[in-house]
């Protein structure tokens, strides 16, 4: 069993063994967040799905009101005028042959793949070294398009793509620490409510095992999921 640290003891000590009203929980953690840098906040999603079948998977985006508080590298795969856009548009990579090249080579230095369709038989063929690295652009997560410019916008915006893992958990971050408890709030919240409505259709029996919140380097902080989902949005 690995053995905690001083600084971890105590602020796991500050956290009770029950499910937490959501706000609560987001003041908890942002109280946690102790590093000298301001701290990612992530959900860590458990969710009663197998995604082995192909009707218990889950993948799809949302768009964080608030954002994430990160800047995302995104690299674009078109050719002629749409790598033009594409670079006016604000990606940092855009090319055709050359840039698939350099990805099959190892060369990753962005967060997100958009690819426009015409490309997409070249893209395939980078699936090993996209795959295990959740980069492979997909029509359903708004990262195979003509439109370059909205999803690029989109995407520096706070758009995200999420999936579950082997396992049925779905990992996000969804703000800094820096945030108010009110915007992590306002970006939770529409995160459960794209989970919900992109729900499996061969998922069975308790869709929501469990919803846990924490920072980088702080505990994490269980979330009463049924309070979350009966909480209505200001807006």
């Amino acid at each position: 069993m690995t053995k905690l640290s001083k600084r971890m003891a105590s602020l796991s000590s500050k956290i009770e063994e029950k499910t937490y009203e959501p706000l609560e929980a987001l003041k908890l953690v942002k109280e946690n967040a102790t590093a000298k840098f301001n701290e990612t906040i992530e959900a860590h999603v458990r969710l009663g799905i197998d995604p082995k079948y192909t009707d218990q998977q889950l993948r799809t985006t949302v768009a964080l009101p608030k954002g994430t508080g990160q800047s995302v590298k995104i690299a674009v795969i078109a050719r002629g005028e749409k790598v033009s856009e594409a670079k006016a548009a604000g990606a940092e990579l855009a090319g055709d042959d050359d840039l698939v090249e350099s990805i099959n080579k190892g060369e990753m230095g962005f967060d997100l793949l958009i690819a426009t369709p015409d490309m997409m038989p070249k893209v395939a063929k980078l699936g090993r070294v996209l795959g295990p690295r959740g980069l492979m652009p997909n029509p359903k997560a708004g990262t195979v398009t003509t439109d370059l410019a909205g999803a690029i916008k989109e995407f520096k915006a706070g758009k995200l793509e999420f999936r579950a893992d082997r396992a049925g958990i779905v990992h996000v971050r969804f703000g800094k620490a820096s945030f108010s408890a009110e915007d992590l709030l306002e970006n939770l919240k529409t995160l459960q409510e794209a989970i919900d409505r992109n729900k499996p259709s061969g998922a069975k029996g308790r869709y929501w095992k469990s919803l846990f919140v924490t920072s980088t380097m702080g505990p994490s902080v269980e979330i009463d999921v049924t309070i979350l989902q009966e909480m209505q949005k200001d807006n």
